[in-house]
């Protein structure tokens, strides 16, 4: 018998609590996406066609979309592309498509703004990078430009500090102050200053401009995760504007994810980010919807939103010679993201569910009994029988060349039964 003593209390689960902000409102006829004030954190994507195609953008714009986006930008970097957004809107709106549109400006966002009118008007939201907008009085006017299209239209703005494309006029001034420092700090750590600086004074001159405070979104992008983290802890502590999370050319495959999930996890934990976006390097002809499922699945592994039923499965080892419960998994996971646009509406709750699809004796029974649904397939020298578990009870044992197909209707006739409006 061990002498240690127990807790006097159990240890705390959980993420701290939401930092508090103002809420700012996207919007788009009857559709309203709250960011702050509370709300449940925002997933956004970005599309990577050529915003001049219409037809193109509008199609993955709805793609996007229906998997799980609730804001998507564009990009919005010439005439001809300026002139397309009007188009892009019509043609989600006739799609029945009401997301959102945040488009993105760098360098000649106060001209296209103000040339096409009707585009400033089919955005919700505006994206603004002053580091991008020329030096001087002549970025102070041009930042003022768009911050009076802006406020003109009652639009929402995200202004955007990048490490990439920092105020070099801000940089070189607090570089000169940090020699000036008995001690001086790092160039990193300047830089790391500059940025949560140069967001929130821009913020406090595009309220003195006109726009209203609940219309600002702050950001501070940069590539490494530790200065992500340090970032935010800093420009949540001296202000209470929304704040948009994203590591910035974050990279491609698995280490985009990680690197994305790692410093967002860390942030979100602490209550910190309003907003996030995944900005993973698509592979060669990769599905763009990608960013989303991982945002999506960082909130929800963490409990803070629910997006899609989540299917447990065990990683294989020794036992489990056939590759059967990995490709089981597999189609279960996809079948059921791909309902999701569907359910969302018809069975709310589904959300929620959990499946476990498990391939040997060892943790299937249990894994699959804490599951809503579960099936513990048989690993390598056990009986070729597969038992399935719903709410925790055994219910039928499964045999034969159809398991995978008699699983999906046992999954679909128990989401029909359970989450259906009555």
């Amino acid at each position: 018998m061990s002498d240690i003593a127990c807790a006097a209390q159990p240890y705390a689960v959980g993420p701290d609590s939401r930092r508090l902000t103002r809420a700012a409102l996207i919007s788009w006829g009857d559709k309203h996406v709250r960011v702050g004030g509370g709300a449940p954190v925002v997933v956004q994507s970005m599309t990577n066609t050529d915003t001049a195609d219409a037809i193109a953008t509008a199609i993955q714009v709805k793609d996007l979309a229906l998997a799980g986006s609730e804001l998507v930008r564009i990009t919005v970097n010439t005439p001809e592309a300026a002139a397309e957004v009007p188009k892009i809107r019509e043609q989600l709106d006739k799609m029945g498509v009401s997301v959102p549109l945040v488009g993105d400006f760098h360098y000649n966002g106060h001209k296209l703004l103000t040339s096409f009118p009707e585009c400033a008007q089919a955005l919700s939201k505006y994206r603004i990078n002053p580091g991008n907008m020329g030096g001087g009085k002549k970025r102070d006017d041009n930042f003022a430009q768009m911050i009076e299209v802006a406020a003109k239209y009652n639009k929402a703005v995200r202004i955007g500090v990048n490490w990439g494309s920092l105020d070099q006029d801000l940089m070189a001034r607090m570089m000169d102050e940090n020699n000036a420092r008995s001690t001086p700090w790092t160039a990193q750590a300047v830089m790391r200053e500059a940025l949560v600086i140069s967001a929130i004074s821009n913020a406090q001159r595009a309220e003195a401009l006109g726009l209203a405070g609940d219309k600002i979104v702050l950001s501070c992008k940069v590539s490494h995760v530790q200065d992500l983290i340090s970032v935010y802890r800093n420009l949540s502590s001296r202000c209470d504007y929304p704040l948009h999370l994203g590591l910035t050319e974050a990279g491609m495959g698995s280490k985009g994810i990680v690197a994305s999930t790692a410093a967002l996890s860390v942030l979100l934990q602490e209550g910190i980010g309003d907003t996030i976006r995944i900005s993973l390097t698509p592979e060669p002809g990769g599905d763009r919807r990608k960013e989303v499922i991982v945002a999506q699945e960082i909130l929800q592994t963490m409990g803070l939103r629910a997006f899609t039923p989540m299917v447990v499965a065990c990683p294989g080892c020794g036992r489990t010679s056939s590759t059967f419960f990995q490709e089981l998994a597999d189609s279960i996971q996809t079948f059921l993201r791909n309902q999701m646009p569907v359910w969302r509406t018809q069975y709310p709750g589904v959300e929620t569910m959990n499946v476990a699809v498990m391939g040997c004796v060892v943790n299937g029974p249990g894994e699959s009994q804490h599951a809503d649904i579960g099936i513990s397939l048989p690993g390598t020298g056990e009986v070729p029988s597969a038992p399935v578990f719903i709410d925790g009870q055994r219910t039928v044992t499964l045999k034969g060349e159809t398991i995978a197909e008699e699983f999906q209707k046992i999954v679909l006739d128990y989401v029909q039964r359970r989450y259906a409006v009555k």
